[in-house]
């Protein structure tokens, strides 16, 4: 791997950005009590909000985009350094559990590997090569999609994976917490979370943090929603792999088929603990291979197999 240099891009100036200005708000934050540092830091929280709505456009294209991509066997990267890296790989590992997705499907990959999640390397994100060369080394194509991470925007490792995934046909998609005038790109979606300055001045893992943790979470679900993985506002296609994950299948089972628990355990013992294959066995009376074939003819769409049911020739 690379080691950083100190070239030109790196020693820019970079204090006229939103994420490296300081707070006129917080000016005393040395001075204040533990209950109006809460207070301070409360209301500043309330700014994410109106981030995410600002940002809401460019999210809901997001999702559009990364959804038509992954029906087609695309595959959706998070990337980033810092707590931006850090963040992507959280969203990422919680696809599978939630959505029973392979890991393959969603991947977080931050500058420095595994390492830099828990031991800082920031230094690594000042290399654009480094972002080339993993997008090169997970054999991006068409179909992908890329979600680069950065707060203050000009994380030299986040451009140079986009531009990569850009020459390799991939869509891009920038995230960052400065305006457009400040840092401008050409990427195929740009999200813009402006939450202000932090607090403490820089410090990005506090608003900007929980901005961008919010609209990963918004992208991610958004997504799953997209593919199918949710009936209503349940996740029929969660991974039942521990004795908390049975308990909401069963559940689940339970508030839709109206099915009392023992049954319910039943169904979802002998649909192989798939809860989305367990609900049309139920409502079509099928046989696990019959529930399957028709999940599969409506791409997994549980609500379109459902509505076959009622009429055959859909």
């Amino acid at each position: 791997m690379s080691s950083p240099t100190p070239d030109a891009d790196r020693l820019v100036d970079r204090g006229h950005l939103l994420t490296e200005q300081a707070n006129p708000a917080s000016r005393n934050l040395d001075q204040l009590s533990p209950l109006a540092f809460v207070d301070l830091v409360n209301a500043e929280d309330q700014k994410t909000l109106s981030a995410i709505a600002g940002a809401r456009e460019d999210l809901a294209e997001a999702i559009a985009l990364t959804a038509a991509a992954l029906r087609e066997g695309g595959r959706l990267f998070y990337i980033g350094a810092g707590t931006s890296g850090r963040l992507g790989v959280l969203d990422a590992s919680e696809c599978p559990p939630t959505f029973c997705t392979s890991p393959e499907l969603v991947q977080g990959i931050i500058a420095g590997g595994a390492g830099a999640l828990v031991r800082s390397s920031e230094g690594l994100e000042d290399i654009a090569e480094d972002g080339e060369t993993v997008i090169h080394e997970h054999r991006l194509h068409e179909h992908d999609v890329v979600v680069g991470i950065t707060a203050g925007g000009t994380t030299p490792y986040v451009h140079g994976a986009l531009k990569a995934a850009q020459q390799r046909g991939a869509t891009a998609i920038f995230m960052a917490c400065v305006p457009q005038d400040q840092v401008s790109t050409d990427y195929d979606v740009d999200i813009r979370l402006l939450v202000g300055p932090e607090i403490l001045a820089g410090s990005t893992r506090l608003k900007a943090g929980t901005a961008t943790k919010m609209a990963l979470n918004i992208l991610s679900t958004g997504v799953m929603v997209q593919l199918g993985k949710v009936y209503g506002n349940r996740m029929v296609d969660v991974s039942v792999t521990n004795t908390k994950l049975r308990d909401r299948a069963i559940r689940i089972l339970k508030d839709l088929t109206n099915l009392d628990r023992t049954a319910a355990g039943d169904l979802l013992d002998r649909s192989g603990q798939r809860v989305k294959l367990a609900l049309l066995m139920h409502w079509g009376d099928l046989t696990p291979n019959q529930a399957e074939e028709c999940l599969n003819r409506h791409h997994g769409q549980l609500r379109q197999a459902v509505n076959s049911l009622k009429d055959p020739k859909r």
